[in-house]
């Protein structure tokens, strides 16, 4: 008979890619993997890993095998959620992942409020982009993502997948002392024009986001550096390398030489917490959603300066 917890290792290498983040995402370390699934392979006298590189590939009988696993994983959530609906109480593990500015400035309120009211509950959190994250948890390699998205930029969200929405998160314009825009209190998105930009890298929400409102104001956005952090795009702002557009969650207080003005339209983002419908009866996801939003009035309100 198949161990489970050697399919569970073996789906954790489709999803993820790599034995080391396979084990990073179950809390395991890569030599606990990788003796996992040598077991699997001597159980079904098959080869199901490769040398790939640096990496791994799984064969063509390690990925029927991923088919089966993901078939009994769900039959052991829909199990571990009846189980916790009888019990009524938030218990057990939950794996969460979170964007960066929501990890940093969100979550770390909402994991400790759980922790103290429920014990029993088992918070894992991940910092994981949205592209990434919404996938995870439809393949349930993740049992919740908190994850955003813009007017003009939808997050697409796979069916089995439900969602609920946190909260809406203003971003405002971040300019050098001394830029013209800096005395102005709103500037238009028909202003924006000519101006040198730093962002995110392509296929970042946030950059998408940028480029798409610039073309349909009639500018062709000039980015002249980029980087994946929030207070890196701040640091080069104060550097009078250029301006940014950045949300206010998790953003931190700006250094002297930054100052922030309001656009016209204001840009929002929403978030929104996702997890799989065969889980939506599970007392702590729907605790941490409810936490979720119970949180985000105060940190929505407390934008720093």
């Amino acid at each position: 008979m198949l161990d489970l917890q050697r399919l569970r290792a073996l789906h954790a290498v489709s999803v993820h890619g790599t034995v080391g983040a396979a084990a990073a995402a179950l809390g395991y370390t890569p030599s606990a993997v990788s003796q996992q699934i040598a077991k699997l392979e001597r159980e079904t006298r098959t080869v199901l890993l490769e040398r790939e590189g640096r990496g791994v590939r799984l064969t063509a009988e390690a990925l029927q095998l991923v088919d089966t696993a993901e078939e009994l994983l769900a039959i052991v959530e829909r199990a571990e959620t009846g189980i916790e609906q009888r019990r009524n109480t938030p218990a057990g593990r939950l794996t969460v992942a979170a964007f960066a500015s929501a990890a940093r400035g969100l979550l770390p309120g909402v994991l400790a409020d759980l922790a103290q009211r429920h014990p029993a509950l088992d918070v894992r959190l991940s910092e994981i982009d949205p592209h990434l994250s919404v996938g995870l948890v439809a393949r349930g390699a993740l049992d919740m993502a908190v994850v955003h998205d813009w007017d003009i930029s939808p997050l697409p969200v796979p069916p089995g997948v439900e969602q609920a929405v946190i909260g809406e998160d203003r971003c405002t314009l971040l300019v050098p002392e001394g830029h013209a825009f800096a005395g102005r209190a709103k500037v238009r998105r028909e202003d924006l024009g000519g101006e040198r930009w730093v962002c995110q890298p392509p296929g970042r929400v946030c950059h998408d986001w940028l480029v798409r409102t610039l073309r349909s104001a009639g500018h062709e956005p000039e980015i002249i550096h980029q980087a994946d952090e929030n207070p890196t795009l701040v640091a080069l702002v104060a550097a009078g390398l250029g301006i940014c557009l950045i949300p206010r969650l998790g953003r931190g207080p700006l250094p002297a030489g930054v100052v922030e003005v309001d656009l016209d339209p204001t840009p929002v983002r929403r978030l929104y917490a996702l997890w799989r419908t065969g889980a939506a009866g599970r007392p702590s996801i729907t605790e941490t959603v409810r936490t979720l939003q119970n949180h985000w009035p105060k940190t929505a309100s407390t934008p720093p300066r």
